[in-house]
C-alpha cells in the first residue's frame, strides 16, 4: 500500500510537472510574437504618401494612413475624402473669384498737395485697360490696414560720407510706424548683395539693431534688392488679412552690379502688390541719372520719390511716407474685358464730382496666366 500510495505521488507530481511545462510552452510564443509586431510597426506602409505629398494636401495625409491597412475604405474615410474633394471645390472657386478682381491701393490729394481722406466710392472711376471697369466691387478709406514694410538701406562705397544719419532717420521712421502685435518690418542692406540683417518683425529695438549693423562698403546691386525684398520676402510673407505693403528705398539710384534689369525688379514689385517710396541719397542739389530712375521706380508702383536738398530733410522725407501709409483708400474691381492671359493691364483711377485733385496709384498689373 505504501508502495501504491508513492506510486500515486509520483504520478500526480509528474502530471503538475507535464500540466505546467505545458501552460508554460502556451505562454512562449506571445512574445516573439509581441516583439517582432512592435519591430515591424515602424516600418513605413507600401502605400504611404510620400512627404511632398502631404505638404500639397493636407486633408487627405490622415485618410491615405489608414487606407492601406484596410481593403475595402470605411465611410469615414470616404467621408473625409469627400470633404477633402468639396475644400479643394472651395478654393477653387474662392481662387477664380480673386483672379477677376483687382485689389488697388491710393492716394488723393489736392492742389496743395495735402491729403484727402473724406472721399466715397461714388467720387472715382475705374479704367481698365482704357475700358471702364465693370463694377467696383468694394471700396474703403484704409487708414489703419496693418503694414508689411521692407527698409531697403544702400549699403555701398557710394553713400559711405552720410550713412550713419541715414541710418537713424531709418530708425527714428520704424519707431514711429511699427505697432507691435499689428505691424511688421524687415531690414534689408545692400552692397554687391542684399542682406537681411533683421527679418519681419514688430519689434522696433530689434528693427534699430538690423539697422544699426549695416556697414557701407562694396558696389551697388539695387535692382536685385528690390527684386529680391518683393519676390522673397513680401510675396511670401502670411497674410491673415488685407494688408497695407511697402517698401522703402534709400539710395543714390546708381545700379552697377544687379543681375535683374530695372523694369524687371518693378514688374515683380507690381506682381507683390507692393508700393516703393524712393529716397535719393544724393544731396547735390542737381539731379542725376540715379534720381530718374529712382523717380521711375516709385512712379509706376504708385509710391513718390523724394529727392532731399540737404541730408537733415531725410528725416521729413521718413515723416511724409508715415503720414501717407495712414492716407490711403483701397478699393477693388472687376475688369470689363478680363482674360488670364498673363498679359499687363494698364490702371487709372479718377476723381470726380471734385477739381484740382490727383490720384496716385500703380500703373498696372499683370493677369494671371492659365
Amino acid at each position: 500500500m505504501k508502495f501504491r500510495g508513492a506510486i500515486l505521488v509520483l504520478g500526480s507530481s509528474l502530471l503538475v510537472a507535464v500540466v505546467a511545462q505545458t501552460a508554460a510552452q502556451d505562454n512562449l510564443p506571445s512574445a516573439p510574437s509581441a516583439v517582432q509586431q512592435q519591430r515591424s510597426q515602424p516600418k513605413p506602409p507600401p502605400a504611404a504618401p510620400p512627404a511632398p505629398a502631404q505638404t500639397t494636401t493636407p486633408p487627405d495625409t490622415s485618410a491615405n494612413k489608414v487606407e492601406p491597412t484596410q481593403t475595402t475604405p470605411e465611410p469615414k474615410n470616404n467621408t473625409a475624402t469627400n470633404s477633402s474633394q468639396n475644400s479643394s471645390d472651395d478654393a477653387v472657386s474662392t481662387i477664380t473669384k480673386t483672379v477677376n478682381e483687382v485689389n488697388v491701393v491710393f492716394t488723393v490729394t489736392d492742389k496743395h498737395g495735402r491729403y484727402v481722406k473724406n472721399l466715397a466710392k461714388s467720387d472715382f472711376a475705374v479704367l481698365d485697360d482704357s475700358k471702364p471697369a465693370d463694377q467696383i466691387r468694394s471700396f474703403h478709406n484704409e487708414t489703419d490696414l496693418p503694414l508689411q514694410v521692407g527698409l531697403l538701406v544702400d549699403a555701398s562705397n557710394s553713400v559711405r560720407d552720410r550713412f550713419k544719419f541715414e541710418q537713424e532717420s531709418a530708425i527714428e521712421f520704424l519707431n514711429q510706424t511699427v505697432r507691435p502685435r499689428y505691424d511688421k518690418a524687415f531690414i534689408v542692406g545692400f552692397d554687391v548683395t542684399p542682406e537681411v540683417t533683421q527679418d519681419f518683425t514688430d519689434n522696433t529695438e530689434a528693427l534699430s539693431r538690423g539697422v544699426r549693423a549695416l556697414r557701407p562698403g562694396g558696389g551697388t546691386a539695387m535692382y536685385d534688392a528690390l527684386y529680391f525684398a518683393a519676390r522673397d520676402k513680401l510675396l511670401k510673407e502670411q497674410q491673415n488679412g488685407p494688408v497695407r505693403r511697402a517698401i522703402i528705398l534709400l539710395s543714390d539710384g546708381d545700379d552697377n552690379m544687379s543681375h535683374v534689369t530695372r523694369e524687371e525688379a518693378i514688374d515683380m514689385a507690381q506682381r507683390a502688390e507692393v508700393i516703393v517710396y524712393t529716397i535719393s541719397t544724393n544731396v547735390t542739389g542737381a539731379r542725376r541719372t540715379g534720381d530718374k530712375v529712382l523717380e521711375r521706380i516709385a512712379d509706376a508702383t504708385g509710391g513718390r520719390s523724394f529727392f532731399p536738398f540737404q541730408i537733415t530733410d531725410v528725416a521729413n522725407a521718413f515723416v511724409e511716407i508715415q503720414d501717407e501709409l495712414r492716407s490711403q483708400y483701397a478699393l477693388s474691381y472687376k475688369p470689363a474685358d478680363f482674360h488670364t492671359d498673363g498679359r499687363y493691364h494698364t490702371i487709372e483711377i479718377m476723381a470726380q464730382n471734385h477739381k484740382g485733385l490727383r490720384v496716385r496709384s500703380r500703373r498696372g498689373y499683370y493677369a494671371p496666366a492659365q
